[in-house]
């Protein structure tokens, strides 16, 4: 056993002494190019200085917008969906895969060790033959090879992080805009409830004027055509709420039993959205980041298969024992140890790992082209959401306008119908006219909201603090 530590030390000063050598003259790897691939993935968009909607406020982004709500509730369902949420967790699950394939591309960087023993023994009595193998291997990395694919691991995990990341922002978006819809939903549902009180009110008035003669059976049959149509508009907004609320419980990893409570307003005013500068974008989005990074594992993926094409270079040590009942052993030949090198060259592949670096250089091109189009993609959705929240805040105004003239008018039809200056139709049109005003108003106050959210999310900064 001395004579196998001493092969064993020696193996490991020739070792050390041999990669120091070797990694003196070793390749470095090149480094991802970062700087070029804005101009490569963009090459035909001229980034402006400014967002193209000039009414956007100025100021840096800030992260904590689930606050700008001021909703504990909601707060509360966003934690429960972070964590429950099943597609999350799937997510989730990807980064610890992605953790895992780094550890194991850095191993190939440190020797392996094996050691294999067998035993026996002759039949029908004790005694036998045992032996033990002990085989070490070191491959060293002269080319850059085992280098490159452990980089392009870590990018890949680098990028299965910022995956994550926009993962868990766009679940918390999806369920605040989902919280909304369901809370405008049972707003619309109450706002049909009433007009089909209103119509029931208006068919009893109808049948009071014909019981007097002041009207007739034309006017009862119109009123209660209207009350059905809108009672079976009421039924239909009860589905859409039904809809809405196992929307948000599944969100939320909850069994879809629509049990949820919602609240019954939706937030008022909402303060100015800081958008920071179009130049700023591309390096905070999490959807950009991840698509940057698979960018560079694609890099060093290609250095790994040019790579692959050389010589590699392998140091490796053994020691071997064996005792034995039935055979007779020299002492001095046992245990035995032995240290050397070896060489791999691949003089003949039939082409195929040439091919490996067509594969992984186009594999790269592909990775360019999709980070140009995540950046185009950011870039439009901040301006569809800009000007989405320009438009709402036009209209609401004039909506509400409306609401309030249909109101008053509303109010004069039914007293001139009450004195017989007018008949129902004139009414229920006017009725009619109202709800509409009503519903077209509720649905702004949602769109508003949902398009804020889409906001938040565009702009990349974080939902917490």
């Amino acid at each position: 056993m001395k004579r196998v530590t001493t092969n064993l030390r020696v193996f490991g000063n020739v070792s050390m002494a041999l990669a120091a050598t070797l990694g003196l003259g070793s390749c470095a790897l090149k480094p991802v190019p970062s700087g070029e691939l804005r101009q490569q993935a963009l090459e035909h968009v001229a980034t402006p200085t400014r967002w193209s909607t000039t009414q956007a406020a100025a100021g840096a982004v800030r992260n904590d917008w689930l606050a700008s709500f001021a909703d504990p509730q909601l707060d509360a369902l966003v934690t429960e969906a972070l964590a429950y949420n099943a597609d999350l967790r799937a997510a989730a699950a990807r980064v610890e895969e992605a953790a895992g394939y780094v550890k194991v591309a850095g191993a190939q960087l440190s020797p392996n060790v094996s050691l294999i023993g067998k035993t026996g023994s002759k039949s029908g009595g004790d005694g036998g033959l045992d032996i033990g193998l002990l085989h070490a291997s070191w491959e060293l990395d002269v080319w850059g090879r085992i280098r490159a694919g452990r980089n392009a691991a870590t990018d890949q995990y680098a990028s299965a992080e910022y995956d994550f990341n926009y993962a868990r922002q766009s679940l918390t978006a999806l369920v605040v805009k989902s919280w909304y819809a369901a809370s405008e939903a049972w707003l619309q549902r109450q706002l049909a409830e009433d007009t089909a009180r209103a119509a029931q009110d208006l068919v009893s008035l109808a049948q009071d004027r014909q019981s007097i003669g002041a009207g007739d059976a034309r006017d009862v049959a119109i009123a209660q055509a209207n009350l059905h149509i809108a009672q079976d508009s009421a039924r239909q907004l009860d589905q859409s709420y039904t809809q809405a609320l196992r929307a948000l419980e599944l969100l939320l990893g909850r069994y879809p039993a629509a049990e949820i409570e919602v609240r019954r307003d939706l937030p008022g005013a909402l303060p100015p959205v800081p958008v920071g500068l179009p130049s700023e974008l591309l390096e905070r989005r999490p959807d950009v980041i991840a698509a940057e990074r698979r960018v560079a594992a694609a890099f060093n993926l290609v250095q790994e298969a040019k790579a692959a094409r050389l010589p590699s270079i392998s140091l490796t040590a053994g020691a071997s024992w064996i005792s034995s009942d039935l055979l007779v052993l020299k002492d001095r030949d046992n245990p035995r140890g032995s240290f050397g090198a070896n060489l791999l060259a691949p003089l003949f592949r039939g082409g195929e790992l040439q091919a490996q670096v067509e594969i992984r250089t186009a594999e790269q091109k592909q990775a360019v082209a999709e980070y140009g189009g995540v950046a185009l993609k950011a870039f439009g959705e901040i301006e569809d959401a800009l000007t989405g929240e320009f438009i709402l805040g036009q209209r609401e105004p004039l909506l509400a306008a409306a609401v309030q003239d249909n109101e008053q008018a509303l109010t004069l039809s039914d007293t001139q119908y009450r004195v017989g200056k007018i008949d129902l139709r004139a009414v229920k049109l006017q009725q009619v006219d109202l709800y509409q005003a009503r519903t077209q108003w509720l649905r702004l106050q949602g769109q508003r909201l949902a398009q804020r959210v889409n906001l938040y999310l565009a702009l990349g900064g974080s939902f917490e603090g």
